[in-house]
């Protein structure tokens, strides 16, 4: 008999609420949630969140992994974790980009997106 755990992944809903969750216990500022599903063949939902400093966005980062490893929910990638300025999380039906904010304003992914405000999450805190 097979006694090992099978842990299921999470919904996307879940996984996006364990996102804000995680960053929300971090501090992140202006959090934005952007519903691309319809719009992205990669994605369904990105996150976008703020940290003051490297290091910031960098715990930000570290505590997501955790996070979402414990959840049975491993990223398939991570990206500039080692420099800080930009860190993207690939949580597959949730992308998440932590960003300090004057790398935020120059690549304007919100922008991009088009993001209006139907879109965002109505979190917002200051770090």
């Amino acid at each position: 008999m097979n006694t090992e755990t099978v842990r299921e992944e999470l919904t996307t809903d879940q996984l996006h609420q364990l996102v804000v969750s995680s960053l929300e216990d971090f501090k992140a500022s202006d959090i934005l949630v952007i519903d691309v599903s319809g719009k992205s063949p990669l994605t369904e939902c990105m996150i976008i969140a703020s940290g003051n400093s490297t290091r910031h966005v960098k715990s930000m980062a570290d505590n997501l992994l955790v996070k979402a490893k414990a959840s049975g929910n491993p990223p398939l990638g991570v990206e500039g974790a080692r420099e800080g300025e930009w860190v993207l999380v690939d949580l597959n039906d949730v992308i998440v980009h932590l960003m300090l904010p004057q790398t935020r304003a120059f690549y304007n992914l919100e922008k991009l997106w088009e993001a209006s405000a139907d879109h965002r999450s109505g979190i917002s805190s200051s770090a």
